[in-house]
């Protein structure tokens, strides 16, 4: 199926269908996954390709959840990031093969884990209101670019919204509209640099399926999460996702 083995497409299905769970429940992490666990039973490009349309469909479900006045207050808010993400996304897309994905994936992964055992040991690590756009733009220009080459661009987002004290229901829909605005732009930057082409489009399409099944399913535990709850399940998971990346930048190395 897709020129993939039974068992490697019935794989996928399962990954991301448990993906989108986890994307529903707490809002993001779902190309973390996806690429994480594809990197194990796919090439590398095929994995990126892959990710692309179940992402981009479930940041649509997730950004108008509570309908489009609110998606549009959210891009009014966080505008800078927003602008800095999307312009960052096109420059690195270019570069996916080429860029040391090695050192982008330390870079990122070893200050999303400090951030979040320091918030999980109850220490606070807000960022002054005069510096919001500073951080913004500093946030966007990380995520952007290692959302070009990845497919992923969520964590330094995350990081933001928990320095800001925003409540659940808006991190969920800012994290859904930035990461649609961006999924959009991914879209479009790897039909253009090749990686999603008429081989690999069908199997991301396919995969939208089981993606909007787990969202749903993740929706319904994340109306039942209290705020406390769901700050410390963000945390806990920003500490596995962040090690995974440590993870596999040592593969790169050694």
């Amino acid at each position: 199926m897709f020129g993939l083995d039974a068992w490697q497409f019935w794989a996928a299905m399962a990954i991301t269908a448990f993906a989108g769970f986890v994307k529903g429940a707490v809002g993001f992490a779902m190309p973390m996954i996806m690429l994480s666990a594809f990197g194990s039973i796919l090439p590398a490009t095929t994995a990126l390709a892959a990710l692309i349309l179940p992402t981009l469909l479930t940041n649509v479900q997730q950004a108008f959840r509570q309908g489009p006045r609110e998606a549009a207050g959210s891009v009014r808010a966080f505008r800078w990031h927003i602008r800095t993400v999307l312009v960052f996304i096109c420059v690195s897309a270019g570069f996916a093969t080429a860029i040391p994905q090695g050192v982008m994936y330390a870079l990122l992964g070893v200050p999303i884990v400090l951030f979040a055992l320091w918030q999980l040991s109850g220490r606070s690590l807000a960022l002054p209101i005069h510096h919001r756009r500073r951080a913004e733009i500093g946030s966007g220009v990380i995520g952007g670019l290692y959302g070009g080459i990845s497919g992923i661009w969520g964590p330094p987002l995350i990081v933001l919204l928990l320095s800001l004290g925003v409540d659940k229901r808006e991190q969920v829909r800012v994290q859904g509209v930035v990461f649609l605005m961006g999924a959009v732009v991914l879209t479009v930057a790897h039909l253009l640099s090749g990686v999603l082409n008429a081989q690999t489009l069908p199997m991301s399409l396919a995969l939208c399926v089981p993606a909007v099944a787990g969202m749903m399913a993740g929706f319904a535990l994340q109306d039942r999460l209290d705020v406390v709850q769901f700050r410390r399940w963000t945390l806990l998971l920003l500490v596995a996702t962040g090690l995974n990346l440590v993870r596999r930048a040592l593969e790169f190395w050694t």
